[in-house]
C-alpha cells in the first residue's frame, strides 16, 4: 500500500492484527463473486473507494463501510481500507485529504488482492 509496501506485505501486517484476521469471506460473498466475476468486483471496488473514501471529507467516517452485504465490505474491514481514520493509522495517508487516483487503485489492488487470497 504505502510506495514502499508490496500487498504481500501489507496481508502479512495485516495478519498480525486479531481484529483484522478475523474477517473472511462467507459461502454467500463466493457464490456472489463466482456469479458476478472479479472484474466486476473490481469495478465495485473502484467505485466504493471513489465515492467513500477518496473524498478529503466524509460526512460519517468511521462509519462509511457496512460489516457485510458485500465481499469488498469485507475485505475493507480485512485490509483496514474501511474507514480514512483505519488508512491513516495502518497506511500513513492522512485524512482530510483527497486520495489521488493513484492511492485510489492501490487500496483497490490490497482488496482485490485479499479476496483472491480468500478464494
Amino acid at each position: 500500500m504505502c510506495a514502499k509496501m508490496t500487498l504481500e506485505e501489507a496481508l502479512e501486517r495485516l495478519a498480525k492484527s486479531k481484529f483484522r484476521s478475523k474477517f473472511h469471506l462467507k459461502s454467500t460473498d463466493r457464490e456472489y463473486i463466482a456469479k458476478k466475476g472479479l472484474d466486476t468486483i473490481r469495478e465495485h471496488a473502484r467505485d466504493f473507494v471513489r465515492e467513500r473514501l477518496a473524498p478529503s471529507y466524509i460526512a460519517n467516517d468511521g462509519a462509511q463501510t457496512p460489516w457485510r452485504g458485500h465481499p469488498v465490505f469485507v475485505a475493507q474491514h480485512a485490509t483496514a481500507t474501511c474507514c480514512r481514520g483505519c488508512i491513516e493509522k495502518w497506511y500513513k495517508i492522512p485524512k482530510n485529504t483527497t486520495l489521488s487516483p493513484t492511492q485510489q487503485e492501490k487500496i483497490v489492488n490490497l482488496i482485490m488482492f485479499w479476496i483472491s487470497k480468500e478464494l
